[in-house]
Protein backbone atom coordinates (compact mmCIF):
# COMPACT_ATOMS: atom_id res chain seq x y z
CA UNK A 1 0.00 0.00 0.00
CA UNK A 2 1.86 3.07 -1.20
CA UNK A 3 1.58 6.47 1.19
CA UNK A 4 -1.08 7.76 -0.54
CA UNK A 5 -3.59 5.08 0.35
CA UNK A 6 -3.13 5.80 3.96
CA UNK A 7 -3.37 9.96 3.92
CA UNK A 8 0.40 10.10 4.24
CA UNK A 9 3.68 11.19 2.06
CA UNK A 10 7.14 12.00 2.17
CA UNK A 11 9.23 15.03 1.69
CA UNK A 12 10.36 13.78 -1.64
CA UNK A 13 6.70 14.03 -2.69
CA UNK A 14 6.01 17.47 -1.08
CA UNK A 15 8.82 18.58 -2.75
CA UNK A 16 7.67 17.12 -6.39
CA UNK A 17 4.06 18.59 -5.69
CA UNK A 18 5.13 21.94 -4.78
CA UNK A 19 7.77 21.73 -7.88
CA UNK A 20 9.97 24.17 -8.81
CA UNK A 21 9.16 27.45 -7.97
CA UNK A 22 10.20 31.47 -6.75
CA UNK A 23 11.36 29.91 -3.15
CA UNK A 24 13.61 27.44 -4.43
CA UNK A 25 15.10 30.43 -6.77
CA UNK A 26 16.11 32.04 -3.51
CA UNK A 27 17.65 28.96 -2.23
CA UNK A 28 19.44 28.74 -5.12
CA UNK A 29 20.47 32.38 -5.54
CA UNK A 30 21.93 32.47 -1.72
CA UNK A 31 23.67 28.72 -2.11
CA UNK A 32 25.01 29.84 -5.26
CA UNK A 33 26.55 32.96 -3.84
CA UNK A 34 28.23 30.87 -1.23
CA UNK A 35 29.67 29.40 -4.54
CA UNK A 36 30.27 32.66 -6.37
CA UNK A 37 32.04 33.80 -3.15
CA UNK A 38 34.30 30.76 -3.13
CA UNK A 39 34.77 30.61 -6.95
CA UNK A 40 36.27 34.71 -6.28
CA UNK A 41 38.61 33.87 -3.51
CA UNK A 42 40.29 30.98 -5.58
CA UNK A 43 40.73 33.25 -8.73
CA UNK A 44 42.41 35.73 -6.96
CA UNK A 45 45.43 33.01 -6.73
CA UNK A 46 45.94 34.03 -10.18
CA UNK A 47 46.24 37.68 -9.92
CA UNK A 48 48.31 38.30 -6.43
CA UNK A 49 50.29 35.68 -6.88
CA UNK A 50 53.14 37.31 -9.18
CA UNK A 51 52.38 40.90 -7.66
CA UNK A 52 52.98 39.80 -3.93
CA UNK A 53 56.36 37.98 -5.55
CA UNK A 54 57.61 41.30 -6.85
CA UNK A 55 56.51 43.69 -3.98
CA UNK A 56 57.68 41.50 -1.41
CA UNK A 57 60.62 39.95 -3.06
CA UNK A 58 59.95 36.15 -3.13
CA UNK A 59 60.87 33.20 -4.48
CA UNK A 60 58.75 30.80 -6.59
CA UNK A 61 58.40 28.32 -3.79
CA UNK A 62 57.13 30.94 -1.55
CA UNK A 63 54.59 32.44 -4.63
CA UNK A 64 53.34 28.48 -4.57
CA UNK A 65 52.52 28.50 -1.38
CA UNK A 66 50.07 31.06 -1.40
CA UNK A 67 47.74 28.90 -3.87
CA UNK A 68 48.94 25.44 -1.76
CA UNK A 69 47.81 27.20 1.68
CA UNK A 70 44.31 28.18 0.04
CA UNK A 71 44.05 23.84 -0.25
CA UNK A 72 45.21 22.87 2.32
CA UNK A 73 42.90 24.46 4.56
CA UNK A 74 39.85 23.46 1.99
CA UNK A 75 41.40 19.88 3.07
CA UNK A 76 40.53 20.77 6.44
CA UNK A 77 37.44 22.44 6.24
CA UNK A 78 35.90 20.37 3.90
CA UNK A 79 35.91 17.85 6.52
CA UNK A 80 35.36 19.65 9.55
CA UNK A 81 32.29 21.83 7.86
CA UNK A 82 30.29 18.73 7.02
CA UNK A 83 30.40 17.47 10.64
CA UNK A 84 28.75 21.04 12.05
CA UNK A 85 26.38 21.26 10.06
CA UNK A 86 25.35 17.46 9.85
CA UNK A 87 24.95 17.50 13.80
CA UNK A 88 24.18 21.80 14.27
CA UNK A 89 22.39 22.17 11.00
CA UNK A 90 22.97 23.82 7.45
CA UNK A 91 21.97 27.09 8.68
CA UNK A 92 24.58 27.13 11.85
CA UNK A 93 27.50 25.48 9.34
CA UNK A 94 26.87 27.97 6.78
CA UNK A 95 26.98 30.55 9.33
CA UNK A 96 30.38 29.96 10.42
CA UNK A 97 31.56 29.31 7.40
CA UNK A 98 31.34 32.71 6.04
CA UNK A 99 31.72 34.55 9.00
CA UNK A 100 35.14 32.36 8.75
CA UNK A 101 35.56 32.94 4.98
CA UNK A 102 35.04 37.15 5.32
CA UNK A 103 36.62 38.27 8.05
CA UNK A 104 39.88 36.04 6.88
CA UNK A 105 39.67 37.32 3.62
CA UNK A 106 38.98 41.26 5.11
CA UNK A 107 41.87 40.72 7.35
CA UNK A 108 44.37 39.17 4.26
CA UNK A 109 43.83 43.26 2.45
CA UNK A 110 45.93 44.84 5.15
CA UNK A 111 48.59 41.76 5.74
CA UNK A 112 51.84 43.30 6.68
CA UNK A 113 54.06 40.57 5.61
CA UNK A 114 54.10 37.18 3.77
CA UNK A 115 53.78 35.06 6.92
CA UNK A 116 50.74 36.98 7.97
CA UNK A 117 49.18 36.58 4.68
CA UNK A 118 49.33 32.93 4.42
CA UNK A 119 48.38 32.43 7.46
CA UNK A 120 45.15 34.21 6.80
CA UNK A 121 44.50 32.84 3.37
CA UNK A 122 44.51 29.46 5.03
CA UNK A 123 41.79 30.69 7.06
CA UNK A 124 40.11 31.84 3.85
CA UNK A 125 40.66 28.13 2.15
CA UNK A 126 39.41 26.92 5.57
CA UNK A 127 36.41 29.00 5.38
CA UNK A 128 35.90 28.10 1.35
CA UNK A 129 36.20 24.39 2.38
CA UNK A 130 32.71 24.37 3.26
CA UNK A 131 31.30 24.95 0.12
CA UNK A 132 29.72 21.46 0.19
CA UNK A 133 27.37 22.68 2.78
CA UNK A 134 25.38 24.61 0.28
CA UNK A 135 25.54 22.75 -2.52
CA UNK A 136 23.72 19.93 -0.20
CA UNK A 137 21.35 22.79 1.25
CA UNK A 138 20.33 23.97 -1.91
CA UNK A 139 19.98 19.45 -3.06
CA UNK A 140 17.40 19.13 -0.23
CA UNK A 141 15.24 22.10 -1.69
CA UNK A 142 15.26 20.58 -5.11
CA UNK A 143 12.46 17.97 -6.64
CA UNK A 144 14.06 14.95 -7.84
CA UNK A 145 12.82 14.64 -10.99
CA UNK A 146 14.57 17.84 -11.84
CA UNK A 147 17.64 17.57 -9.04
CA UNK A 148 19.62 17.17 -12.46
CA UNK A 149 18.86 20.22 -14.66
CA UNK A 150 18.90 22.29 -11.55
CA UNK A 151 22.41 21.44 -9.79
CA UNK A 152 23.87 22.22 -13.25
CA UNK A 153 22.48 25.56 -12.63
CA UNK A 154 23.83 25.81 -9.77
CA UNK A 155 26.93 24.88 -10.76
CA UNK A 156 27.07 28.13 -13.35
CA UNK A 157 27.28 30.65 -9.95
CA UNK A 158 31.11 28.81 -9.90
CA UNK A 159 31.63 30.14 -13.16
CA UNK A 160 29.83 33.42 -12.93
CA UNK A 161 32.00 33.88 -9.48
CA UNK A 162 35.21 33.19 -12.10
CA UNK A 163 34.12 35.81 -14.77
CA UNK A 164 33.67 38.29 -12.00
CA UNK A 165 36.78 38.21 -10.64
CA UNK A 166 38.42 38.97 -13.86
CA UNK A 167 36.26 41.49 -14.25
CA UNK A 168 37.04 42.89 -11.42
CA UNK A 169 40.79 42.98 -11.73
CA UNK A 170 40.89 43.89 -15.64
CA UNK A 171 38.39 46.76 -14.38
CA UNK A 172 41.39 49.66 -13.38
CA UNK A 173 42.91 48.89 -16.90
CA UNK A 174 42.68 51.49 -19.40
CA UNK A 175 43.85 49.45 -22.54
CA UNK A 176 40.96 47.63 -24.14
CA UNK A 177 40.23 44.13 -23.60
CA UNK A 178 40.85 42.82 -26.90
CA UNK A 179 44.30 44.29 -26.99
CA UNK A 180 45.46 42.44 -24.13
CA UNK A 181 43.68 39.07 -25.91
CA UNK A 182 45.82 39.84 -29.42
CA UNK A 183 48.96 40.75 -27.16
CA UNK A 184 48.36 37.09 -25.26
CA UNK A 185 46.76 34.98 -28.27
CA UNK A 186 50.35 36.16 -30.70
CA UNK A 187 52.56 35.25 -28.07
CA UNK A 188 54.19 31.84 -27.97
CA UNK A 189 54.87 31.53 -24.53
CA UNK A 190 52.20 31.83 -23.25
CA UNK A 191 50.66 28.41 -21.96
CA UNK A 192 47.08 27.69 -21.41
CA UNK A 193 46.17 25.77 -18.13
CA UNK A 194 45.06 22.31 -17.79
CA UNK A 195 42.65 20.87 -15.54
CA UNK A 196 39.21 21.34 -13.14
CA UNK A 197 39.14 23.74 -10.34
CA UNK A 198 42.74 23.04 -9.45
CA UNK A 199 45.23 26.05 -8.58
CA UNK A 200 47.08 24.69 -11.74
CA UNK A 201 44.11 26.32 -13.71
CA UNK A 202 45.49 29.92 -12.15
CA UNK A 203 49.28 29.65 -12.96
CA UNK A 204 50.63 31.89 -15.13
CA UNK A 205 54.01 32.14 -17.00
CA UNK A 206 55.84 35.53 -16.79
CA UNK A 207 55.10 37.21 -20.53
CA UNK A 208 56.30 39.88 -21.27
CA UNK A 209 53.75 42.32 -23.60
CA UNK A 210 54.85 46.05 -24.17
CA UNK A 211 58.28 45.85 -22.26
CA UNK A 212 61.49 43.50 -20.81
CA UNK A 213 59.30 44.23 -17.01
CA UNK A 214 55.61 44.39 -17.65
CA UNK A 215 53.55 41.02 -17.06
CA UNK A 216 50.02 39.87 -17.90
CA UNK A 217 49.22 40.74 -13.38
CA UNK A 218 50.86 44.37 -14.19
CA UNK A 219 48.58 45.26 -16.69
CA UNK A 220 45.08 44.35 -14.68
CA UNK A 221 46.17 45.91 -11.70
CA UNK A 222 47.49 49.23 -12.27
CA UNK A 223 45.68 51.25 -10.15
CA UNK A 224 44.03 49.32 -7.65
CA UNK A 225 46.60 46.86 -5.97
CA UNK A 226 46.45 43.49 -4.48
CA UNK A 227 45.38 44.22 -1.45
CA UNK A 228 42.10 46.13 -2.73
CA UNK A 229 41.31 43.06 -5.17
CA UNK A 230 41.50 40.64 -1.52
CA UNK A 231 39.23 43.44 0.29
CA UNK A 232 36.50 43.29 -2.97
CA UNK A 233 36.83 39.46 -2.75
CA UNK A 234 35.35 39.49 0.42
CA UNK A 235 32.32 41.14 -0.48
CA UNK A 236 30.19 38.23 -1.52
CA UNK A 237 31.05 36.35 1.95
CA UNK A 238 29.44 39.82 3.37
CA UNK A 239 26.44 39.61 1.75
CA UNK A 240 26.05 35.78 2.41
CA UNK A 241 26.04 37.18 6.24
CA UNK A 242 23.83 40.00 5.39
CA UNK A 243 20.52 37.66 3.74
CA UNK A 244 21.84 35.05 6.67
CA UNK A 245 18.26 35.69 8.50
CA UNK A 246 15.73 35.16 5.40
CA UNK A 247 18.01 31.69 4.61
CA UNK A 248 15.67 28.59 5.86
CA UNK A 249 16.87 25.58 7.42
CA UNK A 250 16.33 22.41 5.45
CA UNK A 251 13.05 20.51 5.65
CA UNK A 252 15.05 17.38 5.10
CA UNK A 253 17.37 17.75 8.17
CA UNK A 254 14.54 18.85 10.19
CA UNK A 255 12.67 15.64 9.54
CA UNK A 256 15.82 13.49 10.29
CA UNK A 257 16.25 15.22 13.90
CA UNK A 258 12.54 14.41 14.61
CA UNK A 259 11.27 18.22 14.15
CA UNK A 260 8.39 17.33 11.48
CA UNK A 261 6.16 20.17 12.62
CA UNK A 262 9.21 22.35 11.86
CA UNK A 263 9.69 20.99 8.65
CA UNK A 264 6.15 21.20 7.87
CA UNK A 265 6.20 24.88 8.33
CA UNK A 266 8.83 25.23 6.09
CA UNK A 267 6.82 23.50 3.27
CA UNK A 268 3.92 25.52 3.87
CA UNK A 269 5.73 28.61 3.41
CA UNK A 270 7.27 26.88 -0.18
CA UNK A 271 3.86 26.14 -0.63
CA UNK A 272 2.79 29.79 -0.39
CA UNK A 273 5.73 31.30 -1.93
CA UNK A 274 5.09 28.94 -5.04
CA UNK A 275 1.30 29.42 -5.14
CA UNK A 276 1.05 25.52 -4.95
CA UNK A 277 -0.53 23.16 -2.59
CA UNK A 278 0.67 20.30 0.01
CA UNK A 279 -0.34 16.80 -0.98
CA UNK A 280 -3.16 15.85 1.24
CA UNK A 281 -2.83 13.74 4.14
CA UNK A 282 0.03 13.82 6.78
CA UNK A 283 3.82 14.71 6.05
CA UNK A 284 6.13 11.76 6.89
CA UNK A 285 10.06 11.93 8.42
CA UNK A 286 11.24 9.28 6.24
CA UNK A 287 11.18 7.67 3.03
CA UNK A 288 8.21 5.77 1.59
CA UNK A 289 7.31 2.69 3.82
CA UNK A 290 9.50 3.65 6.93
CA UNK A 291 7.83 3.42 10.43
CA UNK A 292 8.59 7.23 11.14
CA UNK A 293 7.03 10.53 13.62
CA UNK A 294 4.30 12.32 11.10
CA UNK A 295 2.21 15.46 11.63
CA UNK A 296 -0.88 17.02 10.61
CA UNK A 297 -0.94 20.68 9.25
CA UNK A 298 0.48 23.08 11.83
CA UNK A 299 -1.14 26.16 12.54
CA UNK A 300 1.41 28.04 13.08
CA UNK A 301 20.40 28.01 -1.18
CA UNK A 302 42.83 34.10 -24.17
CA UNK A 303 44.43 32.51 -21.60
CA UNK A 304 42.05 33.77 -19.17
CA UNK A 305 39.31 34.09 -20.92
CA UNK A 306 39.12 31.28 -22.89
CA UNK A 307 39.96 29.24 -19.31
CA UNK A 308 36.77 31.07 -17.95
CA UNK A 309 34.61 30.29 -21.19
CA UNK A 310 35.18 26.89 -21.41
CA UNK A 311 33.13 26.34 -18.08
CA UNK A 312 30.09 27.35 -20.10
CA UNK A 313 30.11 24.47 -22.70
CA UNK A 314 31.16 22.01 -19.87
CA UNK A 315 28.33 23.29 -18.02
CA UNK A 316 25.68 23.06 -20.84
CA UNK A 317 26.81 19.49 -21.76
CA UNK A 318 26.78 18.04 -18.69
CA UNK A 319 23.00 19.67 -18.49
CA UNK A 320 22.32 17.70 -21.67
CA UNK A 321 23.23 14.80 -20.08
CA UNK A 322 23.30 14.00 -16.42
CA UNK A 323 19.07 13.50 -16.27
CA UNK A 324 19.39 11.50 -19.96
CA UNK A 325 21.79 8.78 -19.19
CA UNK A 326 22.88 9.20 -15.77
CA UNK A 327 25.22 10.64 -13.53
CA UNK A 328 28.05 7.12 -13.79
CA UNK A 329 27.61 7.23 -17.89
CA UNK A 330 28.12 10.96 -17.94
CA UNK A 331 31.14 11.04 -15.89
CA UNK A 332 32.45 8.13 -18.06
CA UNK A 333 31.42 9.68 -21.54
CA UNK A 334 33.24 13.54 -20.23
CA UNK A 335 35.98 12.32 -18.99
CA UNK A 336 36.96 9.73 -22.38
CA UNK A 337 36.40 13.02 -24.51
CA UNK A 338 38.98 15.00 -22.16
CA UNK A 339 41.26 12.00 -22.46
CA UNK A 340 40.93 12.15 -26.33
CA UNK A 341 41.74 15.72 -26.65
CA UNK A 342 44.78 15.56 -23.75
CA UNK A 343 46.19 12.20 -26.01
CA UNK A 344 47.66 14.60 -28.86
CA UNK A 345 49.04 16.82 -27.00
CA UNK A 346 51.87 14.23 -26.06
CA UNK A 347 53.63 15.39 -29.27
CA UNK A 348 54.02 18.94 -30.17
CA UNK A 349 51.57 21.00 -31.66
CA UNK A 350 50.99 23.99 -33.31
CA UNK A 351 49.81 26.79 -31.14
CA UNK A 352 46.29 26.72 -32.55
CA UNK A 353 45.91 23.66 -32.41
CA UNK A 354 47.10 23.08 -28.48
CA UNK A 355 45.23 25.87 -27.86
CA UNK A 356 41.66 23.97 -29.12
CA UNK A 357 42.80 20.68 -27.50
CA UNK A 358 43.31 22.01 -24.13
CA UNK A 359 40.00 24.35 -24.61
CA UNK A 360 38.17 21.14 -25.71
CA UNK A 361 40.12 18.98 -22.56
CA UNK A 362 39.24 21.57 -19.96
CA UNK A 363 35.74 21.81 -21.35
CA UNK A 364 35.38 18.12 -20.74
CA UNK A 365 37.17 18.38 -17.54
CA UNK A 366 34.39 21.37 -15.96
CA UNK A 367 31.74 19.08 -17.28
CA UNK A 368 33.03 16.07 -15.32
CA UNK A 369 33.39 17.93 -12.13
CA UNK A 370 29.90 19.11 -12.60
CA UNK A 371 28.39 16.04 -12.30
CA UNK A 372 30.87 14.43 -9.68
CA UNK A 373 29.26 17.82 -7.57
CA UNK A 374 25.91 16.35 -8.50
CA UNK A 375 26.35 12.78 -7.69
CA UNK A 376 28.43 12.81 -4.77
CA UNK A 377 26.19 14.52 -2.23
CA UNK A 378 23.35 12.58 -3.87
CA UNK A 379 24.97 9.28 -2.86
CA UNK A 380 24.63 10.08 1.35
CA UNK A 381 22.02 10.25 3.51
CA UNK A 382 20.50 12.97 5.30
CA UNK A 383 22.72 12.06 8.11
CA UNK A 384 25.66 12.15 6.62
CA UNK A 385 25.20 14.23 3.20
CA UNK A 386 27.24 17.05 4.11
CA UNK A 387 30.38 15.10 6.46
CA UNK A 388 30.24 12.97 2.88
CA UNK A 389 30.50 14.99 0.27
CA UNK A 390 32.91 17.54 2.47
CA UNK A 391 35.17 14.22 2.45
CA UNK A 392 35.29 13.60 -1.32
CA UNK A 393 35.65 17.53 -1.63
CA UNK A 394 38.95 17.57 0.72
CA UNK A 395 40.21 14.84 -1.23
CA UNK A 396 39.74 16.50 -4.43
CA UNK A 397 41.44 19.48 -2.62
CA UNK A 398 44.74 17.35 -2.84
CA UNK A 399 45.09 17.55 -6.38
CA UNK A 400 45.52 21.26 -6.25
CA UNK A 401 47.64 21.21 -3.42
CA UNK A 402 49.60 18.97 -5.43
CA UNK A 403 49.31 20.22 -8.78
CA UNK A 404 51.02 23.78 -8.40
CA UNK A 405 54.19 21.69 -7.18
CA UNK A 406 54.31 19.07 -9.63
CA UNK A 407 52.12 19.98 -12.75
CA UNK A 408 53.05 23.19 -13.11
CA UNK A 409 56.86 22.49 -11.86
CA UNK A 410 57.07 20.02 -14.80
CA UNK A 411 55.40 22.62 -17.38
CA UNK A 412 57.90 25.26 -16.36
CA UNK A 413 60.50 23.00 -16.64
CA UNK A 414 59.65 22.56 -20.47
CA UNK A 415 58.98 18.90 -19.59
CA UNK A 416 55.11 19.12 -21.32
CA UNK A 417 55.31 15.69 -22.27
CA UNK A 418 54.97 13.90 -18.45
CA UNK A 419 52.42 16.91 -17.50
CA UNK A 420 49.94 15.91 -20.00
CA UNK A 421 50.87 12.21 -19.05
CA UNK A 422 50.66 12.97 -15.67
CA UNK A 423 46.91 14.22 -16.15
CA UNK A 424 46.17 11.00 -18.69
CA UNK A 425 47.09 9.04 -16.34
CA UNK A 426 44.51 10.53 -13.77
CA UNK A 427 41.88 10.55 -15.88
CA UNK A 428 42.11 6.46 -16.66
CA UNK A 429 42.38 5.98 -12.91
CA UNK A 430 39.38 8.23 -12.54
CA UNK A 431 37.30 6.33 -15.17
CA UNK A 432 38.23 3.34 -13.73
CA UNK A 433 36.95 4.21 -10.33
CA UNK A 434 33.53 5.62 -11.60
CA UNK A 435 32.54 2.16 -13.06
CA UNK A 436 33.01 0.45 -9.75
CA UNK A 437 30.66 2.94 -8.09
CA UNK A 438 27.88 0.72 -6.41
CA UNK A 439 24.74 2.44 -8.58
CA UNK A 440 23.51 5.78 -10.73
CA UNK A 441 20.99 8.33 -8.44
CA UNK A 442 19.55 9.64 -11.56
CA UNK A 443 15.73 9.64 -10.80
CA UNK A 444 16.35 8.06 -6.88
CA UNK A 445 14.90 10.05 -3.93
CA UNK A 446 17.28 11.04 -1.16
CA UNK A 447 17.91 8.62 1.79
CA UNK A 448 17.47 10.40 4.51
CA UNK A 449 19.23 7.75 7.27
CA UNK A 450 22.09 4.63 6.71
CA UNK A 451 19.01 1.94 7.91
Amino acid sequence: MDNGEVGLYTLDEALETLGFGRFQVFVLTYAGLGWFAEAMEIMILSFIGQTVKSEWQLSTKHESMLSSIVFAGMLVGAYLWGIVSDNYGRRKGFLTITMVTSGAGLLSAFAPNYLSLVILRGLVGFGLGGSSVFLSWFLEFVPPSSRGMWMVVFSTFWTIGSIFEAALAWGPNQGSCSTIIRHITNNPNIHFPLGGQSSSAYKWRKTKLDGPSTTFVEIIMPRLNWRWVLGFSSVPSFALLFLYGVAPESPRYLCLKGRTDDALQILQKIASVNRTKLPPGNLVSGRSGDKVEESGPSEDRTPLLPSLNQKLPGLFLSAALVDRIGRKKSMTFLFVLAFIFLLPLLTHQSAVVTTCLLFGARMNAMGTFTVASIYAPELYPTSVRTTGAGVASAVGRIGGMVCPLVAVGLVNSCHQTAAIALFLAAIVVSVIVIQLFPYDTKGRELSDTTD
